[in-house]
C-alpha cells in the first residue's frame, strides 16, 4: 500500500503550518510521532449514549475494536455521532434517522479517516450509520451490539414482543400495574437490543446479509464474550480492508441488496427493513423499488421460529447456528459469489454452517410457516404501495378480507375514540389511521399496529386488519398494513377514506382496494384540506419540506446519492 493512498496523509502527512496543526493538537493525547507516519487511521463511529439503552455497552465494545486495530498496525480514533434511542425519543426516532446520517457522513468525510468501524445496535442507529458511510464510500465494516439475553418472568421466557401482549392484558384487567413493574425488570436483564426479531435484530441481520460484517455478527448476544471477540476481529479486518481499498460500493452491489431482501423474507424481519434498505440503496446508487421486494419474496417461506412471527428468541437463534445457517439453506436462490467485508464470498462464509436446533431454524422443504415474511400490496388506496408482514398475522384468514372502515383522522382522534363503547366496530371492521406518515406526524412513528378496541378484546378478538401510513415496531404483530404511500398528509387516497367505506385486502394477489368510485374520490378531493402541522423552524421544518415518501425510503431528497470522500481545502 502506497502512503499516498491513505486519506489521512492529506492531514498528517503534510509539512509546514498545516501539518504542524493537524499533528500537534493530536499529540496532546499522548500519541508518539510514529503513529502519524503512514499508519491507516481507523475511525470508530460510536453511537454510545446513556439515552440509548440498547447501545449502553458500546464504550467497552469500542475498546475491543481498538485492540484489533492496534494489532493490525492501524491507528484507532473513536468519535461520537448522534445516537437514536428508540425507547425514549419523542415523537419518534425515525424523525431523526436522516439527521443522524448527515452527522455520520460529514464526520467521516471531514476527518483524517482511512477506514471506519460502525458501532450500531438500536433500531435507527444501524441504517443511519450505513446511510452516512455509504455517501462517503471508504472502507467500512459494521459491528452490531447484539441482542439482550432472553427475559424470564414467572417461569416463562419473555422479550419485547410481549410488551404488546402485556398491554392488552392490562387493558382487559388481567394484569395489574404492579405486575407490569415486575415484568419490565424481568424482560430487560442484560446489555443489548431487543431479544426478538424486531427492527434492531433485523438491522443486524441486514448488515450481515449485505456483507458488511464478519460472519455471525447478527445473533451473538451482547452479554456473550464472543461479541467482544467479533469486535476485536473486526478491528483487525478494517485495517486489511484499507490496505485492499475494499470500499462500500464494492460490497453494496445490486446482488447484495437482492440477497438481503430474500434473507429478510426468510427470517420474518421487521417491515422497517423495507424503508431502511431503500434509503441505503438511494445513497449508494443502486436502483431498488418496492416491486423488487415482491418479486424476490413471493416464494420464500418463513424459516425462522422467532418472535413475533414464531416462539423463540435471538439467543436461541445464535445457539441454533445463526444467520449463516439461513444463508446456507437459501444457497440455491442467493447470489453466492458476492464479496463480503472479510474478503470472502457469501458462499465461503456459510459453507461450514450447521443447524443445531431445527425447531428454531427450518428448511425450505419443512419451513416454520408457508407464509412469507414480507409482501407489498398495491391498489387505489396505496397507489405507490404498502407493506404487510404475513408471517406475523394472528389470523391467517385475514390475508383475504373485506371489511368496513373505522377511520381515525390522526393519532389524537384514535386515542380519544378507540375505547368508546359507542364506537361502531366489530371484528370484521378494518381500522384505518391517517396522518402518521413521514410528513404527517411528522417522522412516521411506530403506531401502525393499533391496539384493538377494548370492547372487542373483551369478546376475545385477537386480530383485525389495520391500515395506516405509519410504521410498526419490528416486535409487533397482527394483520397490519403499513407505509401506505402516498401518505394522507400529502393528499394520497388514504386521506379520503370515510367511516363505512368498504376495503378489500387480498395479500395473495398483492391487492389493497378501496371500494369507492373514482368520481366519488374526485368529489371528496375537492373538499380535502391538508393538516396544519405547526412546525416553522429547525430540523423538523427541514424534514417536512424535504422528506420523500415511504416507497422511496423516506430519506431527504437532497441526501440521495453521495459526495464521496474528497476534501480539498485545509482548515487554516
Amino acid at each position: 500500500m502506497e502512503e499516498n493512498k491513505l486519506r489521512s496523509r492529506g492531514w498528517f502527512g503534510k509539512s509546514g503550518k498545516d501539518g504542524f496543526i493537524y499533528r500537534a493538537w493530536m499529540k496532546n493525547q499522548g500519541y508518539p510521532s510514529d503513529e502519524f507516519e503512514g499508519r491507516p487511521v481507523i475511525g470508530i463511529c460510536n453511537t454510545f449514549s446513556e439515552l440509548t439503552p440498547c447501545n449502553g455497552h458500546f464504550r467497552e465494545l469500542a475498546e475491543s475494536v481498538k485492540r484489533g486495530v492496534w494489532e493490525a498496525g492501524g491507528f484507532p480514533l473513536e468519535f461520537p455521532v448522534m445516537s437514536l434511542g428508540e425507547t425514549l425519543i419523542k415523537p419518534t426516532a425515525m424523525l431523526y434517522r436522516n439527521l443522524a446520517s448527515m452527522d455520520v457522513e460529514e464526520s467521516i468525510r471531514a476527518n483524517p479517516i482511512d477506514g471506519v468501524v460502525l458501532l450500531c445496535g438500536c433500531d435507527k442507529t444501524t441504517p443511519s450509520l450505513v446511510m452516512g458511510a455509504a455517501s462517503v464510500d471508504i472502507p467500512t465494516i459494521v459491528v452490531s451490539g447484539g441482542p439482550m439475553l432472553t427475559g424470564r418472568y414467572r417461569g416463562k421466557t419473555i422479550a419485547t414482543s410481549d410488551v404488546w401482549r402485556f398491554s392488552e392484558m392490562h387493558r382487559k384487567g388481567e394484569l395489574t400495574q404492579e405486575e407490569l413493574y415486575t415484568a419490565e425488570a424481568c424482560m430487560c436483564r442484560s446489555d443489548g437490543h431487543c431479544a426478538v426479531m424486531g427492527t434492531a435484530s433485523t438491522m443486524a441481520c441486514m448488515v450481515e446479509s449485505l456483507g458488511l460484517t464478519l460472519p455471525e455478527n447478527a445473533a451473538i448476544p451482547a452479554a456473550d464474550s464472543r461479541r467482544k471477540v467479533l469486535a476485536h476481529l473486526s478491528g483487525r479486518r478494517i485495517v486489511e480492508m484499507v490496505k485492499e481499498d475494499l470500499r462500500l460500493s464494492q460490497i453494496l452491489t445490486r446482488e447484495a441488496f437482492e440477497n438481503a431482501i430474500m434473507i429478510n423474507a426468510a427470517i420474518g424481519g421487521s417491515t422497517n427493513f423495507v424503508i431502511h434498505l431503500l434509503a441505503i440503496a438511494g445513497r449508494i446508487g443502486v436502483d431498488l423499488n418496492l416491486d423488487d421486494f415482491n418479486d424476490l419474496c413471493k416464494k420464500i417461506p418463513l424459516l425462522l421460529n422467532l418472535q413475533p412471527s414464531g416462539g423463540y428468541f435471538m439467543e436461541d437463534f445464535y445457539y441454533a447456528g445463526g444467520l449463516p445457517v439461513v444463508i446456507k439453506e437459501l444457497s440455491s436462490i442467493l447470489h453466492q459469489s458476492v464479496i463480503t467485508a472479510n474478503g470472502k464470498t457469501m458462499a465461503e462464509n456459510a459453507a461450514s454452517a450447521e443447524c443445531f436446533n431445527p425447531e428454531v431454524i427450518g428448511t425450505m422443504e419443512e419451513p416454520i410457516k408457508d407464509l412469507t415474511g414480507l409482501a407489498v400490496v398495491r391498489g387505489n388506496l396505496c397507489e405507490n404501495g404498502a407493506v404487510i408482514k404475513p408471517s406475523a398475522s394472528l389470523k391467517p384468514e385475514l390475508m383475504q378480507h373485506r371489511g368496513k372502515a373505522i377511520v381515525f383522522e390522526d393519532i389524537d382522534d384514535y386515542k380519544l375514540r378507540l375505547d368508546d363503547p359507542d364506537l361502531d366496530v366489530d371484528e370484521n371492521s378494518i381500522l384505518v389511521l391517517k396522518n402518521v406518515g413521514p410528513k404527517g406526524y411528522p417522522g412516521m412513528p411506530e403506531v401502525g399496529n393499533m391496539s384493538l378496541p377494548k370492547k372487542l378484546l373483551a369478546q376475545g378478538v385477537i386480530d383485525m386488519v389495520r391500515i395506516s401510513d405509519g410504521r410498526m415496531s419490528g416486535t409487533g404483530f397482527g394483520t397490519v398494513v403499513l407505509h401506505v404511500s402516498p401518505e394522507a398528509a400529502v393528499g394520497g387516497n388514504l386521506a379520503l377514506v370515510q367511516d363505512g367505506d368498504y376495503i378489500e385486502l387480498d395479500v395473495e394477489n398483492r391487492k389493497l382496494h378501496l371500494e369507492v368510485s373514482d368520481e366519488e374520490l374526485a368529489r371528496r378531493r375537492t373538499l380535502w384540506k391538508p393538516l396544519e402541522l405547526g412546525y416553522n423552524r429547525g430540523y423538523v421544518n427541514l424534514h417536512i419540506a424535504h422528506v420523500m415518501q415511504a416507497h422511496e425510503g423516506a430519506d431527504l431528497d437532497f441526501l440521495k446519492g453521495g459526495s464521496g470522500d474528497k476534501v480539498t481545502r485545509d482548515s487554516h
